[in-house]
């Protein structure tokens, strides 16, 4: 069976495209794509449109109800048609999370996953993003975590990028120059 994110890409893509030159335009839909992902991430979102007694039809207008305060644009609407009828609507966080990949790409934003072997004060991330910008050449929106088996330093990966300055790589990097 295809993986989930095989299967996302080309709704991700299409509804990319769409929206880029739609009227509600990119930052509109990007919203509204996180909002939908997050409803159908919701336990108890997903066990109710998977039930089998409701019509597409049903499902559909299930989805728009739970998102009243929303205007939804032709493209979501039709997005949601489709994925319903392909019985895929609950692909919808992996279509979203490949969205906002594409469109920070498009807008030269990466996001950066940053362990550190204790907590970082926001100063120090600024510093750190600071310097790794002109490294990676992209606008830096950092996630920061505590992985205390890195013992002290930080990591910090970038899209297929991997910059590991921490202290147990080290230890990894000395064991095997030692054990060559």
């Amino acid at each position: 069976m295809a993986e989930n994110s095989t299967i996302a890409r080309p709704y991700a893509q299409a509804l990319y495209a769409a929206a880029k030159v739609s009227l509600p335009g990119l930052q509109t839909t990007a919203e509204n794509v996180k909002l939908l992902a997050e409803l159908l991430g919701m336990a108890d979102a997903r066990q109710a449109l998977s039930d089998p007694r409701f019509t597409n039809q049903q499902r559909c207008e299930l989805v728009k109800d739970s998102l009243k305060d929303v205007t939804l644009d032709a493209h979501l609407t039709n997005l949601i048609a489709m994925l319903v009828a392909n019985k895929r609507l609950l692909l919808m966080p992996e279509i979203a999370e490949q969205f906002q990949a594409l469109k920070n790409r498009s807008e030269g934003i990466a996001q950066a996953e940053i362990a550190s072997a204790f907590p970082l004060s926001d100063e120090q991330v600024s510093e750190l993003i600071t310097v790794l910008e002109p490294k990676f050449k992209l606008k830096l929106k950092p996630h920061v975590t505590v992985d205390n088996s890195l013992i002290g330093g930080v990591r910090v990966v970038v899209g297929d990028y991997v910059l590991d300055t921490s202290v147990q790589a080290q230890l990894n990097r000395l064991r095997d120059a030692l054990v060559a």
